[in-house]
Formats: structure tokens, sequence, C-alpha cells
């Protein structure tokens, strides 16, 4: 009869994380994300709690990850450890153990609850689109004077139909230049949901609206995910009931 595994005592502190996808190292798969976090745990020497059973891993929750491609400024996850530490200093320890690119934002420690039901909506840059500004703005005002817009993406499953509209709370073309006269810039906020709706299935939607194509060469970028104030559009800090139970 095999042994039954040693149990693990339940972490004595959470740590909340934000952290940000730069560069090339946007590229990062989350699975690829996952195992330098956890090699950076190791080397910065954080305490951290582990699961039960009969393979324990380190108990880190991840909540809301970028599509791989897309760089962020508001990733988040969370951690439990052992024994309980100064989460600046995590912050400090951490940030030096990741590779540039990968960079720890924020640090605090978990007043309870679920991040996960924080994290409601993103607010997304998306650049570089080869678009006159006023060609964009006719397309986005026809985008959303629709009540559906039906796009396709190819899934696990094969390729697959769903409503791009719904999840759209904003839009619209941004004030900001990009360095480049030939591109401009949208700024959506998005809803989160199933199926989650991408900043590429918004494009994809635009075009099948106006039959505005604006070219292949879109980079996203997340600025910031949380909570969605319904009545203004705006997304808050996830992080901010933590600091005010400091």
């Amino acid at each position: 009869m095999r042994d039954q595994p040693e149990q693990q005592a339940p972490p004595v502190q959470r740590l909340r994380i934000r952290y940000a996808k730069r560069g090339r190292l946007r590229f990062t798969s989350h699975r690829d994300f996952s195992r330098a976090f956890e090699r950076a745990l190791v080397r910065a020497g954080v305490p951290m709690a582990y699961s039960s059973g009969f393979n324990p891993h380190p108990r880190i929750s991840y909540g809301g990850a970028a599509p791989t491609g897309s760089a962020s400024e508001a990733e988040y996850l969370e951690i439990g450890l052992r024994e309980e530490v100064d989460p600046t200093e995590v912050a400090r320890r951490l940030d030096e153990a990741l590779p540039p690119g990968l960079d720890v934002l924020d640090v605090v420690e978990s007043s309870g609850g679920a991040l996960a039901d924080r994290l409601e909506a993103s607010v997304w840059r998306i650049h570089r689109l080869e678009a006159d500004r006023s060609a964009l703005e006719e397309a986005v005002a026809a985008f959303l004077a629709r009540d559906e817009v039906v796009v396709e993406r190819m899934t696990k499953k094969g390729v697959r139909g769903f409503d791009a509209r719904h999840a759209v709370v904003t839009l619209r073309v941004a004030d900001i230049t990009d360095n480049d006269d030939r591109c401009a810039i949208l700024e959506v906020v998005l809803r989160h949901g199933s199926p989650s709706v991408r900043p590429d299935d918004v494009l994809a939607g635009i075009r099948e609206a106006s039959g505005l194509h604006a070219g292949s060469a879109a980079l996203f970028e997340r600025l910031a995910q949380g909570p969605l104030d319904e009545g203004t559009g705006t997304v808050g800090d996830p992080l901010a009931p933590d600091r005010d139970a400091v």
C-alpha cells in the first residue's frame, strides 16, 4: 500500500502581484512564464507554501493572462507563503530574479476574497493600424451601431463563431500618435466573459461591420485590468481594496 503523502500547512500569508510583459517578452506563453516565475521564486528565496498530495506544487494562482504576443502592463497573480514577509522586499527580489521585460510592478498583501472576481474588464491599446483616422472613426461608428457582430476564430475544436460586439464597453480612436503618420491607434475597454473577446476579435468585428481592413501588423497592449464601472466604462485598480485594508 502506498504511503499517504505529507499534508502541507495552509499558507500564513498571501501576496498579490502585478507584473508587466514588455518588448520581446510579450511572446512568452503562459506556460513559459509560469516556469520562469517559479524559477524566480527559488532564486529570490521566497518562502512558498506548497499544496498537499503526491506531487506538491507551489501555491500560485494566475488571473486573466494576456494572449501570447500581447504586451501588458496589468498581469496579476497571487502566491501563498509559509511565513510572513515584507511585500516590498519580495517585489524587489522577484524583479531582480526575472528577466528584463517580465517586470514586477507591485506586490501587496491579500485582504481576502478572490482576486479573479475583481478582474472584470481590460483596457487595451491597439497600435500600428494602417488606416486613415477619419476612415477608422467611421468604421468604429459602424461597429458600435450594431447590436451584434459575429466573427470567427480557430479554436482547439475548430473554427468557432461568436459575437464580438457584446464585450465592447467603449471603443475610440486615441488622441495620440505612434511615431508613424501612417498608423492610427484604438483604445478599447473589453468586458471579460465567455467566450473571451480579444483585441484581434475587435479588429475582425470592425472589418465585418464596415469592410475596413486596418492591416495585419497591429500590436496589442493591455494598459489596465480590474473592476468595471458600468456607468463610466472605466476600469479600476484590483489591488486598491488590499491597500486600503493595510
